[in-house]
């Protein structure tokens, strides 16, 4: 068992998703029996593109020629917001969670409940956030990673600064626009607005303004129903 979990909630584990977890039916598709679902805002981080997923090489939608090899994740950044959405698992579901999420971090994070008929609250949940490579090796062995990254050409995940180039991967990018799409308008407008490239700069916004045929680009076979929002 993670230690992490023994400083949570008796009666279920509160978790905040920040990309694809933002859509009900796809954090339901995780957590069938999840509860208590609802917008929030978290403040002190920033969402960036700037992880590499195994699962992209897996299902063949990572291009690592063009760098569209990144996934979500976030990073403490002082005077930075989003929104995200929030939800109770089972807590013999947790475990599970944090094996899936294997190249993270967990903080227990504070976030503020917003929405219509929500009284204003602060409440505290468990994010995956920013780690090292040395924390994944340490965890999982130099083998793995070797396996799932540098056999691939991928010879770091956590050191992608803000020159590297890497870029969203584009099935992937599509997935968390129409995830926070399906939870508000609100929080379609934060993805946009207050997600960021690896350079820390540019917004998603302003990266589908140049690249709009990325809402195009629909998941394959393997990953119908799983990546489509």
């Amino acid at each position: 068992r993670e230690p992490l979990l023994d400083q949570v909630f008796v009666d279920g584990v509160r978790v905040v998703g920040f990309g694809s977890l933002m859509s009900p039916l796809s954090a339901r598709g995780t957590f069938p029996s999840l509860q208590d679902f609802k917008t929030v805002r978290v403040h002190g981080y920033r969402r960036v593109f700037s992880v590499p997923g195994c699962i992209f090489f897996d299902h063949g939608i990572a291009d690592l020629s063009s760098l569209k090899i990144a996934g979500l994740s976030v990073e403490k950044a002082e005077g930075c917001s989003f929104i995200a959405a929030a939800f109770t698992i089972a807590d013999n579901t947790a475990d599970t969670f944090l094996r899936r999420e294997n190249t993270y971090d967990f903080e227990l994070v504070p976030y503020e409940v917003i929405g219509e008929g929500e009284e204003e609250k602060t409440e505290t949940g468990l994010m995956c956030v920013s780690s090292t490579d040395e924390k994944y090796i340490s965890r999982w062995g130099q083998d793995v990673f070797d396996s799932l990254y540098r056999a691939r050409g991928v010879h770091t995940i956590w050191g992608w600064g803000e020159t590297s180039g890497i870029l969203p991967c584009d099935v992937y990018l599509r997935h968390c626009y129409l995830s926070a799409q399906a939870l508000s308008q609100l929080a379609l407008n934060s993805f946009l607005d207050d997600t960021y490239l690896a350079d820390r700069k540019t917004t998603i916004r302003s990266y589908l303004q140049q690249n709009e045929t990325i809402l195009q680009c629909e998941p394959p076979p393997s990953l119908i129903g799983r990546y489509s929002g």
